[in-house]
């Protein structure tokens, strides 16, 4: 049975969320962030893209993955036959967490706490959406989607269950391949990646 609260969701639009989201003080992350950014893509998305937080140029521009992260994950999914323009990408967490060090914004982990507080713009997003499958891009989208830890090593590939019943496929996030220092491991989690989004492709039913 639908929920009365998935039914004022659905009836929402994702600009009207978006519009919402714009002035989120759910946790204390927006005193410090330059803006919101929430999710960009179709409601007809097939396939949700989750990932942890914006990183300082998606803070600064307010899209998610336009960084270099965002630049091979595009790179891969072209690769895997997925249209990054078809699909919607978000972040578990919605601003920046970052510690000053002199003039550069270093990444901060978002706590369980921040991760809980954004979890209410993400359950709308798919609310609305619907999609087939869901993707944990790394621990803290993996944690948002499925309320608790989730071994990353161990269930890479693998397919859970979110909250509303929305098939989760884990993964790494494509930074972590950014920061891979050999070259020949770098090109085999490359290829692993790649290959999670092959499987991504079969769960897509549309």
């Amino acid at each position: 049975m639908i929920s009365q609260d998935d039914k004022e969701a659905r009836s929402k639009t994702l600009k009207t969320v978006r519009e919402e989201a714009e002035g989120c003080t759910r946790c204390d992350l927006y005193k410090n962030a330059t803006q919101t950014v929430f999710g960009e893509g179709r409601r007809s998305a097939r396939v949700v893209f989750v990932g942890e937080q914006p990183g300082d140029k998606e803070d600064i521009e307010g899209r998610p993955f336009v960084g270099p992260a965002g630049t091979l994950f595009d790179n891969i999914l072209e690769e895997a036959g997925i249209d990054r323009k078809k699909t919607y990408v978000t972040n578990a967490v919605k601003h920046f967490k970052f510690e000053p060090r002199g003039k550069r914004r270093i990444h901060s982990k978002p706590n369980a706490g921040e991760i809980r507080a954004c979890r209410w713009w993400l359950d709308q997003e798919l609310t609305i959406i619907r999609p087939d499958v869901a993707v944990a891009l790394g621990a803290t989208a993996a944690r948002a989607l499925t309320g608790k830890q989730v071994p990353i090593t161990r269930l890479r590939g693998s397919v859970v269950e979110s909250a509303e019943g929305v098939p989760v496929l884990i993964t790494v996030h494509p930074s972590y391949l950014l920061r891979i220092p050999n070259a020949a491991e770098k090109e085999r989690e490359r290829e692993r990646f790649a290959k999670d989004m092959r499987k991504v492709k079969e769960l897509m039913k549309g």
